[in-house]
């Protein structure tokens, strides 16, 4: 399937800035992390941001742990997820592009893009629902989000190694950061829990080895296509 002149170059610069938005995510969470106003799980008088014992939703909370507003770390943590949410949106409605070949790449690249589309809603959503003041809603989007993106990226996986295109280096990045997925689900769902020490420092490292690969992954695939557009026939 070829795409026009125009398109094709409006499809190689949405992959482009799908790139920068990954990159903004990691930036600005960074930058809350330092601009965080205190507080730990176990422990609200502790000073700055503890990367293993605070969750990265703590950033986007409106009054911090410590019982300080949280405005500026907030925010950057709005944005952060926002962007974040709105680039997996964008990367899924236009990744099927590539997998066209057969009714089986059609159905599956396109189950997986549904999939991928609602959970970049769901990374939206626990950006408008801060975990101090929504919680409920914050819980069951975080949950949803990591329900629906191991799911997207199951259905491209079999997608990206039978497509004959394609290169399968891609196919390999996502059946790894899959794989990271599944293992995050099972670590929330049946994990140690955070009440204890050891289950704290599991827990928060583990969804920030997850958050950030979820991203380095969407920015590796976006990086791709934005490369294999350069092909004419692509």
């Amino acid at each position: 399937m070829q795409l026009s002149f125009d398109s094709h170059q409006k499809t190689r610069r949405a992959y482009l800035i799908i790139t920068l938005g990954c990159g903004v995510f990691i930036l600005l969470t960074s930058i809350a992390m330092l601009t965080y106003s205190g507080g730990a799980v176990d422990n609200h008088t502790a000073q700055g941001y503890s990367f293993t014992r605070d969750f990265l939703s703590n950033l986007g909370m409106i009054t911090a742990l410590s019982g300080k507003p949280n405005w500026v770390s907030a925010v950057l943590f709005f944005i952060s997820l926002t962007a974040a949410g709105a680039c997996l949106v964008v990367f899924f409605i236009l990744f099927p592009h590539f997998f066209q070949a057969n009714r089986f790449e059609k159905v599956l690249s396109l189950i997986g893009s549904v999939l991928g589309v609602l959970a970049g809603i769901s990374f939206i959503g626990i950006a408008f629902a801060p975990a101090d003041i929504a919680r409920p809603a914050h819980v069951q989007f975080v949950i949803w989000a990591f329900r629906l993106f191991p799911l997207a990226v199951l259905c491209y996986v079999p997608v990206m190694f039978v497509d004959k295109h394609y290169p399968k280096v891609f196919a390999w990045v996502f059946a790894v950061f899959c794989l990271l997925l599944i293992g995050y689900y099972l670590l929330i769902t049946n994990g140690p829990g955070f009440t204890s020490p050891q289950g704290l420092v599991i827990q928060a490292v583990g969804q920030k080895i997850i958050a950030y690969a979820s991203i380095i992954s969407i920015f590796i695939q976006s990086l791709g296509a934005y490369r294999f557009l350069e092909t004419p026939s692509a």
